[in-house]
């Protein structure tokens, strides 16, 4: 007789069954969102949640979802980190934007994120956009490089502060050379 499934290993058919109702509903149906919100901890759902969140066509209120679940749960996969990107990079959906940002701190060490962060935090039109990469730096931890990035923001008028206050938790002086 098979055993039960324990929580750390869901049942594959249930994720497949999942799957196949997000596949069947309408794209802007906010049952996709709930779907992919059962998901959140469910390591075998991950390319179903990488794929979410990078696909422009998709319902955005699941693609943030998935993000956040990406963000609380992030894989090693630099897949991960590439769909995020994608969706970073997205001028259609803002939202979007703001949980991709966020969600790309534990991602922080490889050389594409670090960039796209720190020409968010520098450069984005959108200042919720520019906070939630902000974000992203400050939980990805002290480096040389975040340091450098945090330095430079210690003058902007929106980030200045928020990026002194971490630089000072860090141990760094904010206007060190």
């Amino acid at each position: 007789m098979p055993q039960a499934p324990s929580p750390d290993h869901p049942r594959p058919h249930h994720l497949h069954r999942l799957v196949e109702e997000f596949r069947a509903l309408p794209v802007d149906s906010d049952r996709r969102r709930e779907i992919v919100a059962k998901l959140d901890g469910d390591a075998e759902a991950l390319p179903f949640l990488v794929s979410v969140v990078a696909d422009p066509q998709e319902y955005d209120l699941a693609r943030v979802e998935a993000a956040t679940i990406l963000r609380l749960w992030p894989p090693s996969d630099p897949v991960a980190a590439q769909a995020l990107l994608t969706a970073l990079r997205d001028p259609e959906e803002d939202l979007v934007r703001q949980y991709a940002a966020a969600a790309l701190g534990p991602y922080a060490d490889e050389p594409p994120v670090h960039e796209a962060l720190t020409a968010t935090v520098l450069e984005d039109d959108d200042p919720l956009v520019r906070h939630n990469a902000l974000a992203a730096v400050e939980e990805a931890g002290p480096s040389e490089a975040r340091t450098g990035l945090l330095r430079a923001l210690a003058h902007d008028p929106d980030l200045g502060v928020a990026a002194a206050r971490t630089l000072t938790e860090w141990g760094r002086k904010p206007d060190a050379r």
